[in-house]
């Protein structure tokens, strides 16, 4: 059977909504430190979360909001626990990338390939408590050189565990092009441990759908692990605030920031050579060009679903779109206010 792309449009937007509004009161200083947004992942994370069954787990890191929101966690405990609150998910002490939903068998870390071993613990016990289940283990291209996530897929394979590693590639390790960090091809290195792999356009919600069903058929059938590489784009960059893209959006305040203090060290009667100097900043300026790519909103996974879903019901989705962003006014409303949560 088929996808519902109406159905996973709205788990996409639903998720788009709320991140927008988290990303509102990080903006208001309501949340402390960094936010790691998942704006550009909701393709890949909705076409397969929305396959996954009771008794299946997650295991997350730090942009774990979309899987937890589409798997059903309650959005207004997930802002109160952004926000330190104590009626948050985990009462205020984690944060939003160390979170955890123990009924639906779904943690987070900030710990980066952490999620690796965490899918193996989990389908580990799957495998002798609920025999069919599955584990998901979500990570960015930048944790693919990480020990413990290699070595987690080399034992799941050996061990034959349901594990679906699922990596979200925007081709950026925080501020570093990928090219620069990442050596051979990702799904090479996963079939290189004998499990199936498949490389899928992010963007593409029924694409990443249809691959996810193989993969997740093939793991419940006692096949063992499968790799998923879905490439993608981050809106906001690595995290809110991000300083490539600050510079494009924010440049006034970016030469005050960072433009200024970097002309200095670089006119700097000591250091390195003018050579590598030159060469370190037309880097900079190199990779802050590059970073522009990621708020295309050509890529953006809303706008390919919103293509196929307007041309075969505008008022429907315009109601439907409609009425995600009113749930999500009062959802934020709610949790700005001082009074417990009913």
């Amino acid at each position: 059977m088929p996808p519902d792309l109406w159905d996973l449009h709205a788990l996409m937007f639903k998720s788009r909504c709320f991140e927008e509004a988290v990303r509102q009161v990080w903006w208001q200083g309501k949340i402390s430190g960094e936010m790691h947004l998942g704006m550009g992942e909701e393709g890949i994370v909705a076409g397969i979360v929305s396959q996954l069954q009771d008794g299946d787990a997650m295991a997350l890191e730090h942009r774990g909001t979309p899987p937890l929101l589409m798997r059903g966690v309650d959005p207004l405990a997930l802002l109160r626990e952004f926000m330190g609150r104590p009626d948050g998910l985990c009462a205020g002490m984690g944060g939003h990338m160390h979170l955890f939903a123990p009924a639906l068998l779904a943690a987070s870390s900030g710990i980066v390939g952490a999620s690796g071993p965490a899918a193996v613990g989990f389908a580990l016990a799957g495998q002798s408590q609920r025999p069919g289940s599955v584990a998901l283990a979500f990570f960015g291209d930048g944790a693919t050189s990480q020990g413990m996530l290699l070595e987690s897929m080399n034992l799941a394979v050996v061990w034959k565990l349901p594990v679906i590693f699922v990596c979200k590639d925007n081709a950026w390790a925080i501020t570093t092009p990928a090219e620069g960090a990442v050596g051979g091809n990702l799904r090479a290195r996963a079939e290189a441990f004998g499990m199936p792999a498949w490389e899928v356009d992010g963007r593409d919600v029924t694409a990443v759908w249809q691959v996810a069903q193989v993969a997740l058929q093939s793991a419940r059938a006692g096949n063992g692990p499968a790799f998923i590489w879905a490439h993608c784009i981050h809106l906001e960059g690595h995290f809110l605030g991000d300083g490539l893209l600050d510079m494009l959006r924010r440049p006034v305040y970016s030469l005050q920031k960072r433009g200024w203090p970097m002309l200095k060290s670089f006119l700097r009667p000591k250091g390195a050579l003018w050579g590598e100097r030159i060469a370190s900043l037309r880097q900079v300026l190199s990779n802050v060009a590059a970073a522009q790519a990621q708020t295309n909103h050509h890529d953006d996974p809303l706008t390919f679903s919103r293509r196929s879903l307007k041309a075969e019901d505008p008022a429907r989705l315009a109601q439907l779109e409609k009425d995600i962003r009113e749930k999500t006014r009062q959802l934020l409303a709610s949790a700005l206010s001082e009074g417990q949560p009913a």
